[in-house]
């Protein structure tokens, strides 16, 4: 449970509760395995959206498991279907609307750091049957919002376009293995050479330390050729979107989705004369989630886990986390069985 006013993940701590019956629409999931989002971080700390929290909860919003339970109603999912949650509840399809519903993992919505959680039928989608519940775990948020970032733009990716990257969390890491599934080229950027090491293990084309080279989005400008980059996963927010817009090509998108660093230059005139668009990603619908975990399948991509942790240490996985150690996702999984 995370509580009321929380402001570090160090608040955190177990709490039981009664075993509930999913009701009407409903069903319940016996979680296996959770990951860890930036989001996950501002919430503990009391940071996000409306800052502290008013209301104690159950934290994380990316969790995958088994249904164990269904409710009067419930037609397309089944007991031992195994399935993640959708990050919000109540965005199906479509483009973002305010109708979009609860975003899971913020009090007093609910969250799927627990032993059993119940959702509406809608709000769950079935995994990717090659995945294990750690790998499936990692893609309600970051997975989808990587999807949302490359496929769901005006100019879908395509094989031979190009992406530059922005750190190796885990948005970044998995927008990688999705786009060389695609086929488009991708450089990734770093302010570590190892970690730079592990991108390419991964597929990375081209690589950037940005903290040598603090004109990097140029850089990536010219490794990119023909005028710039087609695509950039922008997960940095004001601090790096001036170097993502000098990045960015003719006719490129920018899709902006992070709020690591608030600070900096936002002007987006060096966007007007290549035409290009600056784009907002706030995770995606149920249906991206679909179509995401189709192509997970498709190409046999196995999301790029950190470390595990086991569910008695999920502080300690909130603080791996958080660290500079951090490569693509952390997962808190249940001991099976």
């Amino acid at each position: 449970m995370v509580p009321a006013g929380c402001q570090s993940a160090d608040e955190l701590h177990l709490a039981e509760q009664p075993l509930a019956a999913p009701g009407p629409g409903e069903v319940r999931i016996r979680v296996m395995a959770c990951s860890i989002n930036y989001r996950d971080q501002l919430i503990a700390r009391g940071a996000y959206f409306g800052g502290p929290l008013t209301a104690a909860g159950t934290p994380l919003s990316d969790g995958a498991g088994v249904i164990d339970a269904v409710g009067e109603g419930v037609t397309s999912l089944q007991p031992g279907d195994r399935v993640q949650g959708t990050f919000f509840q109540d965005w199906l399809s479509g483009p973002p609307t305010p109708l979009m519903g609860d975003a899971l993992g913020a009090p007093p919505a609910a969250g799927m750091l627990a032993d059993t959680v119940i959702l509406p039928e809608r709000g769950v989608v079935p995994m990717a049957r090659s995945l294990s519940f750690a790998e499936a775990a990692t893609l309600p948020c970051a997975g989808v919002t990587a999807w949302n970032a490359l496929f769901c733009g005006i100019r879908p990716l395509q094989s031979g376009a190009s992406v530059l990257l922005i750190g190796t969390g885990g948005v970044s890491v998995l927008a990688l293995q999705l786009a060389k599934a695609a086929g488009a080229r991708v450089i990734a950027t770093s302010s570590s050479d190892a970690k730079l090491e592990r991108m390419v293990a991964l597929g990375a084309d081209m690589t950037i330390n940005y903290r040598a080279e603090p004109e990097w989005g140029r850089k990536a400008a010219e490794l990119a050729g023909g005028g710039g980059v087609d695509h950039v996963v922008e997960v940095g927010g004001p601090g790096t979107l001036a170097q993502s817009m000098q990045a960015v090509g003719f006719g490129g998108e920018i899709a902006l989705i992070g709020v690591l660093s608030m600070a900096g230059d936002t002007s987006p005139m060096p966007m007007m004369v290549k035409g290009a668009s600056l784009r907002g990603i706030f995770v995606g619908s149920a249906e991206m989630a679909r179509d995401l975990n189709a192509f997970v399948g498709q190409h046999g991509i196995k999301p790029a886990i950190g470390k595990v942790f086991a569910f008695e240490e999920a502080p300690a996985a909130y603080a791996w986390q958080a660290s500079p150690d951090l490569f693509g996702k952390v997962v808190i999984a249940q001991q099976e069985g």
